[in-house]
């Protein structure tokens, strides 16, 4: 019995000691809370051809934050820094992939150039931005909040400048299929764009070096110098990434609703995101990283919103419980949180040890 609890123990020590264990318990925790006012929230259902149920709208609304995520996280593990321009450059590619496609109308029922050119170029645009913050970041060395600044106010002037101040709506099927359904599928188009982009992620950090490289310079800077990797070149890169992924986020969100929205679309998204890598265990100083953590860590901020909406939280009031439920999950994740609860627990052995003598 004795051996047994020890193998445990020693098995729950090594499960708990993950980096991903603290933030899939977390999204765990915020899951089961639904049980207890929603007991029907785990069910999905097939209505009309098409997946239904909380968890699904979940996984669904959550693409564009989990797309965003993984990009964030790159920025931070690299400069030490984050991009807080996301949720602007969403703004920008969906109005210049809008007005691409409706030759400059405001509403428009065929397209007046193809689909794929107007995404090309909207990702060219998204990208063009990324390089503006890799820049200012990188040759110019300004801290990453501050050199993301300039395109966080701008960004929606000049989505707003490329738009004529208006929506531009594309009443087209075959554009409303990215952020709703293809053909018969029953799930949701945005889930697969979430999983396609953390794939392609994933895989170029896995295949490569770079995601050592990213790890290393976010370390230390001047001795990855040193050891011959280029830091400014690789923090260029992440901000590059960064942005074209959210280039693709916006074309995603102006797909759910049919238009540009340049005051809406990507709006404190990019908040959403930071949080997001702070909930996935990534420390928001750079270095080491988990792709994974972020994307957890997105699922969790959209599941703590649907999780208050079902609880008839009105949206003024959402940030507030919100922000304490964060502040919580942020708290438990702390690594000092996690040195005083072992000292604690190391104390009351000594005094147990002390007692028994």
């Amino acid at each position: 019995m004795n051996i047994t609890c020890k193998n445990f123990k020693s098995g729950f020590r090594k499960l708990s000691g993950r980096r991903l264990f603290m933030p899939f318990i977390c999204l765990v925790l915020v899951l089961l809370v639904n049980v207890i006012k929603t007991p029907d929230f785990f069910e999905i259902s097939i209505k009309n051809g098409v997946l239904y149920g909380y968890l699904i709208d979940i996984i669904n609304r959550a693409s564009e934050l989990v797309i965003l995520a993984i990009g964030m996280t790159l920025v931070t593990a690299a400069s030490g820094g984050q991009d807080i321009s996301v949720g602007a450059v969403m703004a920008v590619a969906a109005a210049v992939c809008c007005q691409i496609l409706s030759g400059g109308k405001v509403t428009t029922n065929t397209f007046d150039n193809p689909l794929l050119l107007a995404i090309l170029i909207a990702l060219a645009v998204a990208l063009l931005c990324g390089a503006f913050n890799g820049f200012l970041v990188s040759r110019l060395h300004i801290q990453p909040m501050v050199a993301t600044l300039i395109l966080y106010t701008a960004g929606r002037g000049i989505a707003q400048l490329i738009t004529k101040g208006q929506i531009t709506y594309i009443r087209v099927d075959s554009y409303k299929t990215m952020g709703g359904y293809i053909g018969s599928c029953p799930v949701p188009t945005p889930i697969f764009f979430a999983v396609i982009m953390v794939s392609i992620v994933y895989l170029i950090l896995k295949k490569t070096a770079l995601g050592l490289y990213i790890e290393s310079v976010g370390v230390n800077g001047r001795a990855s110098r040193l050891v011959g990797l280029n830091s400014t070149k690789i923090k260029f890169l992440t901000y590059i990434i960064c942005s074209v992924l959210a280039g693709v986020a916006g074309i995603v969100a102006s797909s759910r609703i049919y238009s540009a929205d340049a005051n809406n679309i990507g709006l404190n998204m990019e908040m959403d995101a930071i949080l997001a890598v702070a909930l996935g265990g990534n420390i928001l100083s750079g270095g080491k990283f988990s792709l994974m953590g972020s994307v957890i860590g997105a699922y969790t901020i959209q599941a703590l919103t649907t999780t208050l909406y079902a609880m008839n939280v009105s949206a003024d009031q959402l940030p507030v419980y919100k922000a304490i439920v964060v502040i919580i999950i942020v708290v438990l994740q702390s690594s000092t949180f996690k040195k005083q609860l072992a000292g604690l627990k190391i104390r009351k052995a000594s005094k147990a040890i002390e007692g028994g003598q």
